[in-house]
């Protein structure tokens, strides 16, 4: 489990990734979903357009011998694209009262435990601040 609560403390063990704060330094706590950009192929798309455009319009070039290579790079730049199938990026995100922001990538596949461990740490701290209270 990357992230344990201890009855004052919470400690994270990610990979390489480790840090420790106690329970009252940490002002935020949560996963942060962001959109993956496909920069490389989108410019491979625009790079492959701008060659067919260009045999098409400034050179004597049958329409065979530059459409079908233009055709067989889109197939290839398409499946490159598709191919994973993951849309986004989580990162685990954690800011103390020191104005320190620490951002830990996470796999995919261990969304799901930390999303459990960071409500369990969210339900701990509303019960202390609520005792805190009382």
């Amino acid at each position: 489990m990357p992230l344990t609560i201890l009855p004052d403390k919470i400690r994270f063990r990610y990979k390489s990734k480790n840090w420790q704060y106690h329970f009252d330094e940490v002002r935020k706590l949560g996963l942060l979903k962001k959109k993956k950009k496909h920069f490389l192929e989108n410019g491979a798309f625009i790079a492959v357009t701008a060659v067919a455009y260009y045999c098409m319009v400034f050179s004597d070039i049958m329409d065979l011998y530059y459409i079908i290579p233009t055709l067989l790079c889109y197939t290839l730049i398409i499946s490159i694209r598709f191919k994973n199938d993951e849309e986004f990026v989580y990162f685990i995100i954690v800011k103390d009262i020191y104005q320190n922001e620490i951002r830990t990538k996470i796999e995919v596949k261990d969304r799901l435990v930390i999303r459990r461990q960071i409500d369990h740490y969210q339900e701990l701290q509303f019960e202390r601040k609520i005792k805190r209270t009382a």
